[in-house]
């Protein structure tokens, strides 16, 4: 267990609904005929990434077939490079390739993840010491949130809420029903002890929101030098400041040089490409990489 794996039962959870997704009522039609033979085969870093999902992985191997074995070389959050071998397998050739798509497949995506991630948190940190964490979004895949969160933390960034029930956020179509000030008074009186966040557009309601006495504001959509404005406004203040909305990678440095706490990305999670990993099976595994 590392602190960037997710909890136990998500995992089986998940692995279990990916596996009767590709077996099917019938099993793995192909690798039933195959004669009873045991093979090592090894997993492979065929880009530059940051590795997450080793769990999942694991999880996939044991439901097909806990006779295999998978001995890592790498850990979530480990830098990878292209030809690195991540992780050694062992076992019958029918187990191994019932559960090798479903394995990358899951390490793919949510290494993709880590890896979008590692890329904006060292261009935000460019910024100087100070600089603002990047954060997640609740914009992640049904069902594997979990999982997408934790390939987030092995990337070097944090998350925020994994659900409505965290805390309070009121976002623009919630303001729309009620105001800043009334929204953060019926918090208060409801829902004691919460956190209580106010999305802002505008300068303006920075300032409803000061006054309401919010603990976060969200800077949605505005431009560096609104943001810094913005920061401005709220010091002396306390409240928690984060930045959203259209932030790239071109762009989040400055973003994260604005005074900002956190800047939170969508793209993270929703939008991450798969990072390329492959299993290659090996005559000899005492040819197989040492890193």
């Amino acid at each position: 267990m590392t602190g960037f794996d997710p909890p136990p039962e998500e995992v089986r959870a998940a692995v279990e609904l990916a596996l009767g997704e590709d077996l099917g009522p019938l099993g793995d039609l192909t690798s039933s005929l195959l004669p009873p033979s045991d093979v090592t085969a090894e997993i492979v870093a065929r880009a530059a990434g940051r590795l997450a999902g080793r769990a999942c992985a694991v999880e996939v191997f044991r439901q097909v077939d806990p006779s295999v074995s998978v001995e890592w070389r790498t850990t979530d959050g480990d830098p990878l490079s292209p030809g690195q071998t991540l992780a050694v397998v062992a076992g019958p050739r029918a187990s191994v390739l019932t559960a090798e798509r479903t394995a990358l497949n899951f390490l793919s995506h949510l290494s993709g993840i880590a890896t979008e991630v590692s890329r904006y948190a060292a261009a935000a940190s460019s910024a100087g010491p100070g600089s603002a964490r990047i954060r997640d979004t609740r914009k992640t895949t049904p069902g594997l949130r979990v999982l997408e969160k934790a390939a987030v933390r092995a990337g070097g960034g944090d998350n925020h809420r994994t659900g409505l029930s965290d805390w309070v956020m009121f976002k623009d179509n919630h303001l729309d029903g009620i105001g800043i000030a009334d929204g953060v008074a019926a918090a208060r009186q409801n829902l004691p002890g919460r956190i209580v966040y106010v999305e802002c557009d505008h300068i303006q309601q920075v300032d409803e929101a000061l006054a309401a006495g919010a603990d976060a504001l969200l800077l949605d959509n505005m431009t560096p030098e609104e943001v810094r404005a913005c920061v401005a406004r709220a010091a002396g203040h306390g409240p928690l400041l984060e930045a959203s909305g259209g932030i790239t990678l071109e762009t989040v440095a400055e973003y994260a040089a604005t005074g900002v706490d956190f800047i939170s990305v969508g793209r993270l999670t929703n939008s991450a490409p798969a990072l390329d990993i492959a299993l290659d099976f090996v005559d000899d595994p005492t040819e197989i990489k040492d890193w």
